[in-house]
């Protein structure tokens, strides 16, 4: 059992090292991770958005942020949803 609060912190610290190749700057400072969840069972769920609806990276972008979410300690599965 974990603390989600906590799980969150730290995949939101994770998300940074994604970086958006064709503008140099995280995918969190960019404002693409709406939103964050986490239950006390390591089951995280990221709701991200994409500089624009066509992105060519759409797939290496959502595939890295699961990446880097999972490489955290705790979690036990992931779930990007992309929103506009």
């Amino acid at each position: 059992m974990v603390n989600p609060d906590e799980l969150e912190r730290k995949v939101l610290e994770a998300l940074k090292t994604v970086i958006d190749p064709e503008i140099g700057i995280s995918i969190v400072d960019l404002g693409l991770i709406r939103e964050i969840t986490a239950d006390k069972d390591g089951n995280v769920h990221i709701k991200m958005t994409l500089t624009t609806p066509g992105c060519p990276l759409m797939n290496l972008l959502l595939l890295s942020a699961e990446e880097a979410a999972k490489s955290v300690k705790g979690v036990k599965s992931v779930k990007v949803e992309l929103v506009f």
